[in-house]
């Protein structure tokens, strides 16, 4: 699985740099080392006016925040990966 978080300027500002730090410790957690690849991208072209944009494998997810981090993780990682 490939997890490509938005770090460009609008990105930035919205804390692209916090969601990195969660994603790296939630797979670290969770044992996924091996599994999941984090990659930073430029704009992802799916700017939103709230949160970061995530791109899991072929998947974009927009509004990712601190507070909605965990549910993101679950559903759009864990979940997948356990299928």
């Amino acid at each position: 699985m490939i997890i490509q978080i938005c770090v460009g300027s609008s990105c930035h500002i919205k804390g692209s740099p916090e969601i990195v730090e969660l994603l790296q410790k939630a797979v670290a957690e969770n044992g996924l080392e091996d599994e999941i690849t984090l990659a930073g991208s430029f704009c992802i072209g799916k700017c939103n006016r709230v949160g970061v944009t995530v791109q899991v494998d072929d998947d974009i997810h927009t509004g990712i925040t601190k507070e909605n981090f965990k549910e993101f993780f679950k559903e759009n990682v864990l979940d997948v990966i356990k299928r």
